[in-house]
């Protein structure tokens, strides 16, 4: 099946704010391209946003022109790289809009999100072009874990996109609360709107938004404007990207990229910009299946070769990669998902213990910024082998001529686990009787639990 080819690039980091006062404007006068023209009249730009509205009102006030000459004038450099990228991605973006009938003008909300960059990642953790947090990505059928995450995919990211902002219009009705519930989800759009005595409008709720969120909709408009007059403006840009033809491979088992690349003559960066939602230059061993994205022609040459490319890139450096997998703080690699209740006397450190894992895994895994649980949150832990818990499983218990019995130690057993284990067995008796001064053991080790 055929797909859009992409080039990828770096986010340059954009930070402001509305009520910002900008720098006096630098005039070049030695070269056309240096030329920054001065600040817009504001009526001209209020008269040239007439023309181009839309399906999505686009008012225009103090605050939107204060973006409008951010971006004209003060962070060219920005634009120039959004002006550069634009017609790689747009006309993705215009098919899925169409798709799922939405306002083209929606395009532009990822140059605000990502700067049209697949792989940009924010500090709270939002993930690719439409920048998805990891919960709402999978809500919307986005895949990920250690080596493939679909919110860098810019095909399916797209889609999710177009279907979540389609659920916020169904929910208020209004582009521009749409937009603002995009970035700030919709419990605090539907928040603001109670503080304002239920107004119903952007401008009217205004006030009681997150600040970030009060010039989301403003840059927004800002963007739309100066793309669209980018050449009354001074933007020349004379090195614009385009799409590769590209077509795709289902792959389902292990490929070394690097190898892959130097067989069909690719540079590796290529490859991996063809396929930014795999994490590491490689594709996983996969029973779902991942569409392998590589330029047309080199697609022809791999069905050519009969695929014995692939063989021969699926022998280099997957043992590595795996060990790699295994120990990188939260990985699931190799584990089983269990859910674990959180019971009284409960600390991070007992129930990572308990089930063999890292307390950073846990934090990782549930998205914990602290130590903190309470009583009855679940929490996902991912362990290996079967996926039972070792406190689940059936204790180990020897009787010894003597009468004596004893309980074999399990990886992950702690006292408090054992005492919960073995019925008429406490944590005092077990120090007692085998002399424990603390609450260490160790694996294998034999516990005395009767006499």
């Amino acid at each position: 099946m055929k797909r859009t080819g992409l080039i990828g690039l770096i986010l340059l980091a954009v930070a402001f704010t509305a009520s910002a006062q900008l720098d006096s404007v630098i005039f070049y006068p030695e070269s056309d391209l240096e030329y920054i023209p001065a600040d817009a009249d504001y009526e001209l730009i209020e008269d040239r946003l007439s023309c181009i509205e839309n399906e999505i009102p686009l008012n225009y006030n103090e605050r939107v022109h204060a973006f409008v000459n951010y971006f004209a004038v003060k962070d060219r450099d920005y634009m120039r790289m959004v002006l550069k990228r634009k017609e790689v991605y747009f006309p993705l973006f215009e098919k899925y809009l169409k798709k799922y009938g939405l306002p083209e003008e929606l395009k532009y909300l990822s140059i605000v999100e990502s700067g049209l960059n697949p792989t940009a990642i924010s500090p709270a953790r939002a993930v690719g072009l439409w920048q998805f947090m990891p919960t709402t990505g999978r809500y919307f059928g986005l895949y990920q874990d250690w080596f493939i995450d679909e919110r860098m995919d810019p095909e399916k990211s797209t889609e999710a996109a177009c279907k979540y902002l389609k659920q916020l219009y169904g929910m208020f009705g209004d582009w521009e609360l749409a937009i603002s519930a995009y970035n700030t989800g919709p419990g605090n759009v539907r928040k603001a709107i109670r503080r304002s005595g239920y107004k119903n409008t952007f401008w009217d709720i205004y006030p009681y938004l997150h600040r970030e969120t009060r010039s989301y909709l403003p840059q927004f408009v800002a963007i739309m404007y100066v793309v669209n007059y980018a050449h009354e403006h001074n933007y020349l840009i004379e090195d614009a990207q385009f799409a590769w033809e590209t077509d795709t491979v289902m792959v389902k088992k292990y490929v070394h990229l690097e190898t892959l690349a130097s067989q069909l003559n690719l540079c590796l960066e290529d490859l991996q910009t063809a396929n930014p939602s795999l994490r590491y230059p490689m594709v996983p061993d996969n029973t779902r299946g991942y569409a392998l994205v590589l330029p047309a022609a080199s697609k022809q040459r791999l069905l050519a070769a009969d695929y014995s490319i692939l063989d021969s890139a699926g022998r280099v450096g997957k043992e590595e990669m795996q060990k790699l997998a295994q120990a990188s703080p939260g990985s699931t690699y190799g584990r089983e998902k269990i859910v674990y209740r959180v019971r009284s006397g409960d600390v991070l450190g007992t129930i990572a213990q308990r089930h063999g894992v890292r307390v950073s895994d846990i934090k990782k895994w549930n998205n914990l910024s602290s130590n903190t649980i309470r009583i009855g949150q679940r929490l996902n832990l991912y362990v290996r082998g079967s996926g039972a818990s070792v406190a689940s499983t059936a204790p180990v218990i020897k009787t010894k001529s003597d009468g004596t019995k004893t309980y074999v130690v399990q990886p992950g057993d702690t006292l408090w686990d054992i005492s919960r284990k073995v019925s008429g067995v406490t944590i005092e008796s077990l120090k007692e009787l085998n002399s424990l001064q603390g609450n260490n053991i160790k694996p294998g080790q034999e516990l005395i639990i009767s006499r």
